[in-house]
């Protein structure tokens, strides 16, 4: 579904992510974990054509998002680790904003926003503008606004910030659900339980360079998430 090879980008004589290869597979929760700086944000705005790289290759369901990226773009969603929202909008106008540039008919982004919306308990907020939204109901219309055209591949930004406990589990519910439906969830988060849990696949990322990648049972082996993280970053 991703296939990041030999990727590198820098800025000026830094070099931010360094010859980096993935490989996120269809059904597959995928976390992407670093410290601040490491070099996450940079790989994740990579891989949906928001940054043009300097080296390597990055291919979305077989295409290439350098060359397609307008195709790789309507098969994927993204949400960055601070959404950048139309404030002036009612949430309402946003989601049938997304839902035209996705081409989507009028039954199935209401059944859509209805769904997501009452599951976030969203609805009755929905009338109001973003302006007037806590930053947690932002991220909550920011997955909603992700999810609704069905997206193959979701690249996330530290989605759980800003959550409370019960978003940030119907969240993970989301997450298992697409992959369950073929799709690919591709997440970076400082929230190591929530990785350990949730994620089939890890990788550690530390200077832009990659440490170790793999299943979950392959990084970890019997210790603790935490205690490899820090092992290979400290």
């Amino acid at each position: 579904m991703l296939n990041i090879s030999h990727l590198t980008k820098r800025f000026g004589e830094k070099v931010a992510v360094d010859d980096l290869s993935l490989h996120i597979k269809p059904g597959e929760i995928y976390g992407f974990i670093g410290h601040n700086g490491a070099g996450k944000t940079t790989t994740l705005k990579s891989a949906t054509g928001i940054l043009a790289f300097d080296e390597g290759e990055i291919l979305i369901n077989g295409m290439s998002i350098a060359e397609k990226p307008t195709a790789c773009k309507r098969i994927l969603a993204y949400i960055p680790d601070d959404p950048a929202l139309y404030e002036y909008m009612t949430g309402i106008k946003f989601l049938n904003f997304v839902s035209d540039i996705y081409d989507i008919d009028s039954d199935t982004r209401t059944a859509r926003i209805k769904k997501f919306a009452d599951l976030f308990e969203l609805t009755g907020d929905l009338a109001q503008p973003i302006s007037a939204y806590s930053h947690g109901m932002k991220q909550k219309l920011a997955i909603i606004s992700a999810w609704i055209h069905d997206p193959k591949l979701i690249i996330m930004d530290e989605p759980f910030v800003g959550l409370d406990p019960k978003a940030s589990h119907i969240l993970k519910g989301m997450m298992r659900e697409k992959c369950n439906e073929g799709g690919a969830i591709f997440f970076s988060t400082h929230v190591l339980e929530v990785a350990e849990k949730l994620c089939d696949k890890v990788a550690i990322i530390k200077e832009g360079k990659l440490q170790t990648a793999g299943t979950m049972e392959e990084v970890k082996g019997n210790e603790s998430l935490e205690s490899v993280f820090l092992e290979l970053v400290e």
